[in-house]
């Protein structure tokens, strides 16, 4: 830490992230597990993208944005997994000031991106079901990539609100920040000054964005419910359902998280509490995504053998 200019306080130049635990024994298990998790998200999800890529049956609006999820999924969990596991390794882990700024702005900036993409497929799902006859209009690609510029809009606006905030916190000298990644929360519970109207914006920016986007996964569900129960054919309404089920679980597990960390009121869990869903959400989720999207989605595990035959007879 440099001094600053007037004496009284000291300029913070990193941090020091405690990490999820001391135990030198639980380190050592908590890394070989984290590390395998982390293989298995990056080769799941550069799998899932390849293989949309090369499958023309998959060449539809649902896997396009399945593709974008798996590439958001892959740099929302590299953004913070490398660095953690670097944790387990030293005593103590330090992260620059700047770094700390970038990694923050990463990880807001691809969680937002993820939720406009679960969004997105919500509406693709809704289209598809209840009105057929214009899916191919409404879900042109002209449109798809309308949705994503808007998802990756959101992301920016996104990581500049928490970035223009997080440098106007300022630092009196204490540089220990009791988690495994530059969360905002816990960094300006070691600030000594912030700004109150840039953490109101950054705050309001990040609610809209998770407000809005549940709000059209909400809706479009219940009008997808609504259409499958007006169904007569049982079959129907199994197909219907089905293509939505692993869709379902994706949502389910990523805001049911993102409502512990970010929604709940501290008072209702403890900070050790807090890491150990944040892990499960930036590390866990991440690796899930390929695999409910692969076991659960009939069209994508017969592209996957279309494919695996065709090399071994190749």
């Amino acid at each position: 830490m440099d001094s600053l200019g007037d004496g009284n306080h000291t300029a913070v130049t990193e941090f020091i992230l405690l990490g999820l635990t001391h135990d030198p024994v639980l380190r050592v298990f908590l890394f070989i597990i984290i590390l395998c998790i982390y293989l298995v998200t990056i080769c799941g999800n550069l799998c899932t993208i390849l293989l949309i890529r090369v499958s023309t049956q998959l060449h539809h609006p649902m896997y396009f944005f399945l593709s974008n999820l798996a590439f958001a999924d892959m740099i929302f969990s590299s953004s913070v997994t490398p660095n953690m596991l670097v944790n387990f390794l030293v005593d103590k882990n330090r992260i620059s000031y700047h770094g700390c700024g970038i990694q923050l702005a990463t990880v807001v900036f691809f969680g937002a991106v993820e939720c406009f993409l679960l969004a997105a497929m919500a509406y693709d799902r809704f289209v598809a079901i209840c009105n057929p006859l214009l899916y191919s209009t409404k879900m042109s690609t002209q449109v798809c990539v309308q949705l994503l510029i808007v998802a990756y809009t959101s992301g920016c606006f996104n990581a500049s609100s928490f970035t223009v905030s997080f440098f106007s916190l300022v630092f009196c000298g204490c540089n220990t920040v009791n988690h495994f990644f530059c969360d905002f929360a816990p960094l300006r519970e070691v600030a000594c000054s912030e700004d109150s109207v840039l953490i109101l914006l950054s705050t309001f920016t990040a609610g809209f964005i998770v407000a809005f986007t549940v709000i059209v996964i909400a809706v479009s569900y219940i009008y997808i419910l609504i259409t499958i129960l007006k169904m007569r054919s049982t079959e129907g309404r199994h197909k219907a359902f089905s293509t939505c089920t692993s869709h379902l679980t994706a949502v389910t597990l990523f805001y049911g998280t993102v409502t512990f960390i970010y929604v709940l009121p501290k008072s209702s869990y403890s900070t050790d509490q807090n890491k150990v869903i944040s892990v499960f959400y930036m590390v866990v989720i991440p690796m899930l995504n390929p695999i409910i999207y692969s076991l659960r989605n009939n069209e994508v595990k017969g592209a996957l053998k279309r494919q695996l035959g065709r090399k071994r007879f190749s």
